[in-house]
């Protein structure tokens, strides 16, 4: 390990799809700052990775997506770092670590942060300890991980350079500096136009440029005495640009409930109407969707995460704003490493919003500063679904399907998903009513060779992208098409009924149904697939079919691989271990893939 007399500066980069990995990035950023150092801090693609060859310190904080590809905020340094003209040496400088955030339900668990560890070894960098891979199917969450690897990076940090060491850390109480400044404007002639999104670009859309698509339909799909509330809605894309094929999906980010907005408002002492511009505190840039003048209501509505559950950062920089004693005690038990398992009780077990946990401190809570309030809340994130329609068969058109999530927990009001019970609250009949949304590419690829035969699991709403896929490939002509649908009951929730029997009437599609709670035993789809050992193995290992997995990720897609790899072993005599290595053969090669969440 090399040794450096120069204090430099950290440098904190991150990958992140949906706000965790940044959140943590966020975390070590805090721990600098309380450490005195001095610190930059960014997503991977806003940094501009040619500096990367004369940094000297850099800790890097990433999420895998798909199947195993890295967040859209590093894709491009992702393609930059692994361009084979890079010099062997050209990172000899650098001494970095590398946090990985995943969930190993999934095939490649934390692959990205995996690969990018092992990269860097290769053009020279120095690693200073092993690549740390937090899991966040661990009962107690990625913490369990996060804590332990945070603990020995310090460890090395302070060991490779002992100045850090010697410098007093801010107090644990003591709040750090709010990233932005809140400017309000005084001014009641000035005009803010909160409903205008950012036009968008003839180039291309994106979530800094979205399109507003008037919803056309909202219908609910499900029997109405069916427990959940499925939604087919249909979107206008005219004037767009939009192009899409099967396997692509429509990104949007949703509001938050007008009365969790009201309720914030009152809490903290905010008037939704005042306007405001802001000021980062550090002289970097703001926020896109907070670059022009704002209300405080746009702040809370279309900005604000109020009403995820709060990740662990929310108590440790709440407990910093508290004077009653009672109240901080509780936040800095929920924050620390001892306090995981009551926090888990607390706050993720029952799924606790941000917002109902700051009723339950309201003495902390009227502490609060608007400047401190997007270091509180993290961003909105915006929201993914497949395309269920074909641009083929619905031009100027894009169709998605949405099961509304609304539960019950130890709380007495009902959880609710964010973004499906925005959606679902969306009246096409009562005036034009518009969705900012773009698409993006997702995680399934189907072959260019429209001859190729397909077989496809999609229970549930893993329906859409076979939907889609199947409009495709009947407008073209090819037939070669299997489907296994499963659901609870074929005359509550088996969606596009009609759709189905008209192409198997005109010979295009082969349709197996599992029914789960039609009968006293339970029959889900990998049972069917079982049962059709034959016709799959005739299919996969004489004519090359693809195999796909789409829906649910707790207990589908494990049980489909097994009946899967059941198929190999039955109808091709193949070994059980003979049977897995053909079964990742095909995943390698992309003749298996999945789609789940």
């Amino acid at each position: 390990m090399q040794v450096t007399m120069s204090v430099p500066a950290l440098l904190i980069l991150y990958g992140s799809q949906t706000g965790t990995a940044q959140d943590t990035a966020q975390r070590i950023a805090r721990q600098a700052l309380r450490r005195r150092l001095k610190m930059h801090f960014s997503a991977l693609d806003d940094y501009n990775v040619a500096n990367l060859i004369s940094e000297s310190l850099v800790v890097f904080v990433c999420s895998t997506t798909g199947q195993g590809d890295p967040p859209d905020n590093m894709k491009n340094f992702w393609r930059f770092l692994f361009r084979k003209s890079l010099p062997v040496g050209s990172l000899c400088q650098l001494d970095c670590a590398v946090l990985g955030l995943g969930d190993s339900s999934y095939p490649k668990f934390n692959f990205v942060a995996k690969k990018l560890h092992k990269r860097l070894a290769q053009l020279g960098a120095t690693l200073l300890l092993p690549v740390g891979l937090a899991d966040d199917q661990h009962d107690l969450g990625p913490d369990v991980v996060i804590d332990v690897w945070l603990t020995s990076f310090w460890e090395k940090v302070f060991a490779l350079y002992p100045r850090f060491a010697d410098r007093i850390p801010l107090r644990d109480d003591e709040p750090l500096p709010p990233t932005y400044t809140f400017n309000f404007l005084d001014d009641i002639n000035e005009k803010t136009d909160d409903c205008q999104t950012i036009p968008p670009q003839p180039s291309g859309l994106s979530q800094s440029h979205p399109f507003d698509a008037k919803l056309l339909s909202n219908e609910r799909v499900s029997h109405p005495e069916h427990f959940q509330d499925v939604r087919h809605m249909e979107f206008d894309i005219t004037g767009s640009n939009i192009d899409f094929t099967a396997g692509d999906i429509v990104m949007m980010r949703p509001r938050n409930a007008a009365e969790d907005v009201r309720e914030l408002c009152q809490l903290v002492r905010l008037d939704p109407e005042a306007r405001f511009s802001l000021t980062a505190t550090d002289g970097s840039a703001v926020p896109a969707r907070l670059g022009q003048h704002r209300t405080l209501r746009y702040l809370a509505e279309r900005y604000l995460d109020i009403g995820a559950v709060p990740r662990r950062s929310f108590f440790e920089l709440l407990a910093a704003f508290s004077n009653d004693e009672l109240e901080r005690e509780k936040l800095a038990e929920f924050s620390s490493a001892e306090g995981q398992e009551e926090l888990h009780i607390y706050c993720n077990r029952p799924r606790r919003t941000a917002l109902e946990v700051l009723a339950d401190f309201p003495h902390t809570t009227a502490q609060l500063q608007v400047d401190h309030l997007p270091d509180l809340f993290p961003e909105i994130q915006p929201r993914s679904f497949s395309i269920a329609s074909s641009r083929r068969v619905h031009s100027n058109r894009l169709q998605i399907l949405v099961a509304v999530v609304k539960y019950k927990t130890k709380i007495f009001k009902p959880r609710r998903g964010l973004c499906s019970t925005w959606l679902a609250s969306l009246d096409p009949t009562k005036g034009d009513v518009c969705v900012p949304l773009w698409v993006k590419k997702g995680t399934l690829r189907f072959p260019t060779d429209t001859n190729t035969p397909f077989i496809m699991v999609g229970p549930g709403t893993g329906v859409a992208p076979f939907r889609s896929a199947l409009q495709e490939r009947t407008a073209e002509g090819k037939n070669a098409n299997v489907l296994f649908f499963g659901c609870r009951s074929e005359s509550k929730d088996f969606y596009f009924t009609c759709e189905w029997k008209e192409m198997m009437k005109a010979g295009q599609l082969t349709l197996f149904t599992a029914f789960s709670r039609d009968q006293e035993e339970k029959v889900y789809v990998q049972h069917r697939v079982r049962e059709n050992a034959t016709l799959i193995w005739d299919m996969i290992a004489n004519k090359g079919a693809y195999f796909y997995i789409a829906g649910n990720a707790k207990d589908m897609p494990k049980g489909v691989c097994d009946a899967l790899k059941s198929v190999f072993q039955q109808e091709g005599g193949l070994s059980p271990e003979d049977a897995e290595k053909m079964l990742a053969a095909m995943e390698s090669s992309g003749k298996s893939q999945r789609e789940t969440w």
